[in-house]
């Protein structure tokens, strides 16, 4: 290194490759060191299985924030934390086997595109006047649209069949059924 107020040239700065250090980094090049706190000998096998759940686990979390859009939400009671919790972990639950699925599938979709084609399927309510002896009712029919190509072919791709139609209802007036 230069002396201070000296400048830095060929004449003033050398280095010196210091090659076995170099050696011993290229022989870790491509491999893990990893270190455990666990007192009891543990086999490198275990170790790296458990590392591998962790790295999943914190893959999850990214999923829950990223394509299922879950944010962190301030409880203050406890039973609406235990609600929030259960309902994170159930949607976790059905992304992994929605993941699952799609990796049996050939054409690399994402779970999280996957998501945004099944989006666009929405459920609508048909409402329909019918006068029957001078009173007003209205028939209330509940549908979902024709998918389009796209989500057809997602859907038959996955074995997905879209359920029947839910039952039509007749209303009286509003707010009343039967």
């Amino acid at each position: 290194m230069p002396e201070d107020g000296q400048t830095i040239g060929p004449e003033s700065f050398s280095y010196r490759l210091r090659r076995d250090k170099l050696r011993a980094l290229m022989r870790r090049e491509g491999r893990y060191l990893l270190r455990t706190f666990v007192r009891e000998a543990m086999p490198a096998a275990e170790i790296w299985r458990q590392y591998i759940g962790l790295t999943e686990v914190e893959e999850s979390f990214r999923n829950l924030q990223g394509d299922l859009g879950l944010r962190p939400i301030h409880h203050q009671k406890e039973d609406r934390i235990k609600v929030h919790i259960f309902t994170s972990f159930l949607s976790y639950c059905l992304h992994v086997a929605l993941r699952g699925k799609l990796r049996a599938m050939p054409g690399g979709l994402t779970s999280g595109a996957a998501l945004e084609k099944l989006a666009s399927m929405q459920m609508i309510d048909v409402h329909l006047p019918v006068v029957a002896a001078s009173e007003a009712h209205e028939l209330v029919m509940p549908r979902y649209p024709e998918p389009d190509k796209d989500l057809a072919q997602l859907l038959t791709r996955m074995r997905l069949q879209l359920p029947c139609h839910p039952p039509s209802k007749i209303r009286r007036s509003v707010g009343e059924t039967f």
